[in-house]
């Protein structure tokens, strides 16, 4: 599955533990990555300051459902059973 751009999901959902910049404590779940732009994307996509965790993140269906709200729903409650 390729990602569906300007979904954000992932960049909003779960919590990161890792340091993003501007966020070096990382992000709490439900929080929008402050390096998330107005158009949901990613502002360090590319980039070597991009964290690990975010790059090797892989769309699946299973993940990102068929829409961005699924993915926030089912991402969300993967965040309250971990």
């Amino acid at each position: 599955m390729e990602c569906r751009l300007g979904c954000g999901a992932c960049c909003i959902a779960p919590s990161i533990s890792s340091p993003i910049p501007g966020m070096p404590n990382g992000k709490p779940a439900g929080v929008r990555c402050i390096q998330l732009n107005q158009d949901n994307l990613c502002q360090l996509f590319g980039k070597p300051e991009r964290p690990a965790v975010c790059s090797q993140f892989q769309a699946d269906i299973e993940i990102c459902g068929q829409t961005s709200t699924q993915a926030i729903a089912i991402i969300t409650e993967l965040e309250i059973v971990t």
